[in-house]
Order: structure tokens, then C-alpha cells, then sequence
């Protein structure tokens, strides 16, 4: 085994290629230390030069609801409101009294620790 630092995008074209000789190698044996450490340099090397910014929160939300299935109206019990729900997924400013009423909540909770 002769691994060295994946400096390149040559060097990570290489690893890669070399982790996919070597997918199916069995744990605990040089191959499959091999793979790990290969693995292990390219996560780094790409964390590095390709980083992945974290998703839109709204969007996320978004997301997960369509995945699950779910409408919008299962946030209400969380926004107080279903026309603070369409607000805030439209990405239209929050009116004053969704403001009030997370405010309000906010302060019970406080006040029930």
C-alpha cells in the first residue's frame, strides 16, 4: 500500500478510480484498510475544494413536507396561524401578529421552566 496526499484533482481522479478497484475489499485485510484511507483523503480533499452549503431553511421545509407527504396546514399547530404558514413558505414577511403570538409563546415557555 502506497498512499500519498491527494494534493490534485489528478490525484483525487486517481483515488477515485483506485476506490472503485477496490470497493468490494474485505474489512481488516490491506485492501480494505486501503479503501479506508483512500476514502478518508478523498472526503477531505472534497470537503475542501467542493464544499456543500447548507440547504435554504425554507426550502428544507419544503422539502421534507413533500417527501413525507404533508400539507401545509401541519405547521399551524407550531406558527399559530394558517395564513402565517402561506407567509412564511411564500417567503412574505411575517405579519405583526405572528410576531405577537411566537413572542407570547416564547415567554410562557420562559416562564413554565
Amino acid at each position: 500500500m502506497n498512499i500519498k496526499p491527494i494534493k490534485t484533482e489528478e490525484d483525487n481522479r486517481a483515488a477515485l478510480a483506485r476506490i472503485a478497484e477496490i470497493f468490494d475489499a474485505e474489512p481488516n485485510t490491506p485492501e480494505g484498510d486501503e479503501l479506508d484511507v483512500l476514502a478518508t483523503l478523498v472526503e477531505a480533499f472534497e470537503e475542501a475544494h467542493y464544499p456543500i452549503a447548507p440547504p435554504d431553511p425554507i426550502e428544507a421545509i419544503k422539502f421534507r413536507m413533500e417527501q413525507q407527504g404533508l400539507e401545509d396546514r401541519v405547521l399551524v399547530p407550531f406558527l399559530g396561524q394558517r395564513s402565517c404558514v402561506t407567509e412564511i413558505l411564500s417567503r412574505i414577511e411575517p405579519s405583526k401578529t405572528f410576531i405577537y403570538l411566537n413572542d407570547s409563546q416564547a415567554n410562557n415557555a420562559h416562564a413554565q421552566e
